[in-house]
């Protein structure tokens, strides 16, 4: 086995190039002849001194040979790669082949190789599908590579969240995505992901338009509230090329940054109805009746439903006195907070808030401890030991202690403490003690104060939303430095928090209410992996398999309908005799 370069002279404008092969020499009737064994196409970089190193590793794998020298680790990774695809040229299905296959194996000769993870990638692949975005792609004219690709990108950025970098070098060294749709990522450059970006970013409305319907359809959620809130993120680097990178009220406190700002409007489920990339100094409240115009818009082209007065529902900070006006000219029903500050207060909620509050109680329990021990055999009695571990207790409640005061009493003769007393005497016009009382404003006078309470609170489950997807779908922090490549970066986080919000919203109905990122930690750990052994006959057996998942991996699988051994098992049976592969057997799950 050894690695060829032929020189080729190109028919378009004459240029010489090369082609790379790897080919070994095989004698037959007519004499020794090369056969292909593998194409390595042009892009073949490998010093030429270290081919032969390359193609013993190669031979080593297929024929299950273990190594104990030390191999550069960029010549393991081509070997790991270049085997495998030899591998799966010489497989010759035999379908549904249910007969036993036992063999005699040297134990010692097992080896496992190429683990890529497939648990995650097969949740979120399971999503893709099921909103059926592949196929609005193919619609649009994306084609199989390209497809490949994006379904890479986004799925990437949901399970394992990052730049456009990141995820490349994720799908050809980490994850099995490529096995489950048949497509071998090694073969993309990152240039074609930033390509794949673009093309999302051409075509976001098409999208968004068919994902929203898709999850309206499959759901059946009303769209008789619309949630409307922002947030902005920061980006590294001095950002001049980006027209929407401005310095603003950074929610992450990083005012040593540029920022960008996404406006997202979802259904009442959580569902995003439309997106769009703001400046990153845009005011909250001035991007309101321009949001909702385009909405208004774009639910007139679609003709989603009869009324398109859904009502609005805003939080403080972008309820302004205009744009309540606005609401009112044009005749939309509105939930919102009163931009006034008032505070009521009710004394027997204040008794009841004190008895149940978090903090009092373990800082009580350990002040009757401490006393009850004044009177113990073996327990703290110094008085100044006692008005020490009081301080402590002090400091580490401090949230409750500063409501109480305490009094220690000591015997003079003795020196020890002999009884504490603490009373409760709660600081009066603080947050900590007086409960606050939200004044609603609201155009729906035929609701009562706990269906308006229960719809605004969506607004908390809202944040919730913008807090996944800056964390889980990798929204943050962006690194790139012009004005597209920040906004793809975005969409895909958006695309991303389309198919994440999809899986969540079923796994609630069956009593699964993880996170995403705790959703992440419970899929990590099931791979694909090959184990490769030698038999007794001097064949050699590979088996590209996928490991038992965990009973909380099988549980998420069971909620969603899923298979719970992603993609299939292969096995591939080489002869080390004549060097030529022998039946191979596919056992479908």
């Amino acid at each position: 086995m050894y690695i060829r370069r032929t020189s080729i002279k190109s028919r378009k404008d004459g240029n010489q190039y090369y082609t790379y092969r790897l080919v070994q020499s095989e004698r037959t009737a007519k004499g020794v002849s090369q056969l292909t064994l593998l194409n390595l196409g042009t892009s073949f970089s490998l010093p030429r001194d270290q081919w032969p190193e390359l193609s013993s590793r190669i031979q080593e794998i297929i024929s299950g040979q273990q190594n104990f020298l030390k191999i550069p680790e960029e010549i393991e990774k081509l070997a790991q790669n270049y085997a495998a695809k030899i591998i799966h040229s010489k497989q010759k299905n035999k379908a549904d082949d249910d007969q036993p296959d036992y063999r005699e194996v040297e134990i010692d000769s097992l080896e496992m190789l190429r683990p890529r993870s497939v648990s995650c990638e097969q949740v979120a692949l399971e999503a893709f599908d099921f909103l059926k975005l592949g196929e609005k792609l193919k619609a649009l004219g994306f084609n199989g590579p390209q497809l490949a690709v994006a379904t890479g990108t986004i799925i990437g950025r949901m399970c394992q969240p990052g730049s456009e970098l990141a995820t490349h070098y994720w799908l050809r060294n980490v994850s099995g995505l490529g096995e489950l749709i048949g497509y071998d990522f090694n073969k993309i450059n990152l240039y074609k992901m930033y390509k794949i970006s673009d093309q999302l970013l051409n075509n976001k409305e098409a999208i968004e338009n068919h994902l929203y319907l898709q999850e309206k359809n499959l759901f059946g959620f009303q769209e008789t509230i619309t949630l409307y809130d922002l947030t902005n993120t920061c980006f590294e680097g001095s950002s001049k090329a980006n027209e929407l990178g401005k310095c603003g009220h950074s929610k992450e406190k990083r005012s040593d940054c540029s920022l960008v700002t996404l406006a997202l409007v979802l259904d009442s489920s959580g569902f995003p109805s439309r997106s769009k990339i703001c400046e990153g100094n845009v005011r909250d409240p001035s991007t309101l009746v321009k949001m909702i115009k385009e909405l208004e818009i774009k639910n007139l082209s679609r003709n989603l439903f009869e009324s398109l007065k859904a009502t609005i529902v805003i939080d403080a900070e972008i309820a302004t006195e205009d744009n309540i006006k606005w609401l009112k000219k044009n005749s939309y029903p509105y939930i919102v907070v009163s931009r006034k500050r008032h505070r009521e207060f009710n004394e027997d909620e204040l008794k009841e808030q004190a008895i149940n509050d978090r903090f009092t109680v373990p800082f009580e329990g350990a002040i009757s401890k401490l006393e009850s021990g004044l009177h113990k055999k073996g327990c703290l009695k110094k008085y100044d030991k006692v008005l020490e571990k009081i301080g402590r207790l002090k400091q580490q409640y401090s949230k409750a202690a500063k409501h109480y005061k305490i009094e220690v009493s000591k015997d003079e003769k003795s020196g020890n403490a002999v009884k504490i007393l603490w009373t409760r005497q709660p600081i009066t016009n603080t947050k900590d003690s007086l409960p606050g009382v939200y004044c609603i404003r609201t155009t729906h006078t035929e609701l009562d104060e706990a269906a308006l309470w229960r719809i605004y609170t969506m607004l908390t489950d809202l944040e919730a939303v913008f807090r996944s997807l800056k964390s889980e779908p990798g929204m943050r922090p962006v690194v790139h430095q012009i004005t597209k490549r920040v906004t793809a970066h975005l969409f895909i986080s958006v695309l991303a928090y389309h198919l994440v919000h999809s899986i969540r919203y079923q796994l609630k109905k069956t009593g699964i209410n993880s996170s995403w990122s705790d959703l992440r930690k419970q899929l990590t750990g099931q791979n694909r992996i090959t184990i490769s052994m030698q038999c007794r006959d001097d064949a050699v057996v590979h088996v590209r398999k996928t490991t038992r998942p965990e009973p909380g991996q099988q549980k998420i699988y069971s909620a969603l309908g899923l298979c719970p051994h992603p993609g299939r098992t292969i096995k591939t049976t080489i002869n080390k005799m004549n060097k030529s592969s022998a039946i191979t057997k596919i056992l479908k799950n």
